[in-house]
């Protein structure tokens, strides 16, 4: 059986061009599938788009599932009506052609928070929406949430220094640290459904235009990830 041959790009989002520090699935990511397009390719091929941990490499993430909130365009929350344009500051970039990771994480995860305090104030219109994603992920979303919001409970420190009870999942601790960083948890899980629902515009976008989309299957995990404390 012959395949058609087919020719493209290998480009993760993180290299787009971007004014928020870090490129992202916004405007941009749609014209690098125009791009495509008119360039006659026909593959997007990516890196993993997982949530990085230590050294902010793509294959060392903290799910094998979930995706990497720094990929989240603000230019897309704005649309959604989770974050107003004035909430939106001015990322001073001193260095267009790389990301400073660190100043990136704080930047975006001070607008994500403001999305997430917007979205309980007044998220009405996609609350059902969130419903249905948490519903659908739960088998890997409610490990990883408690995992991130108890890793950021203890500085971002390694599982195994955690709090031993729920470090090593003792009866009871699962329920105890769910509740007792319920609104932490709960942010976590809202910016899952945030990745995933402008990811799969994007993707359905490269799909209508002929581009399909080539990733990397997980073949192996990092030690400091949900998936192995679960």
């Amino acid at each position: 059986m012959l395949n058609e041959r087919k020719a493209g790009i290998l480009l993760h989002p993180t290299s787009l061009p971007s004014k928020y520090g870090i490129g992202d699935l916004g405007e941009n990511a749609f014209q690098f599938v125009d791009f495509l397009k008119d360039s006659g390719q026909r593959l997007w091929q990516v890196f993993p788009l997982g949530p990085t941990g230590y050294g902010d490499s793509p294959y060392q993430c903290f799910s094998a599932f979930a995706g990497n909130p720094l990929l989240i365009s603000p230019e897309e929350l704005i649309k959604e009506n989770l974050l107003s344009e004035n909430q939106v500051e001015n990322y001073e970039d001193e260095n267009p052609q790389k990301v400073d990771f660190g100043k990136v994480i704080n930047y975006k995860y001070a607008l994500l928070n403001k999305a997430f305090e917007n979205f309980k104030a007044n998220g009405e219109k996609i609350s059902a929406e969130f419903e249905d994603f948490c519903n659908e992920n739960s088998f890997w979303l409610e490990d990883y949430a408690l995992f991130m919001a108890v890793k950021e409970h203890h500085g971002g420190n390694l599982w195994i220094k955690w709090s031993e009870d729920i470090a090593f999942r003792q009866e009871g601790a699962v329920e105890k640290w769910k509740q007792k960083l319920s609104d932490r948890v709960e942010f976590q899980k809202f910016i899952q459904f945030i990745f995933f629902k402008q990811w799969a515009k994007l993707k359905q976008y490269a799909n209508a235009n002929g581009i399909e989309i080539i990733g990397d299957i997980p073949i192996f995990i990092a030690y400091d990830s949900a998936d192995l404390w679960a």
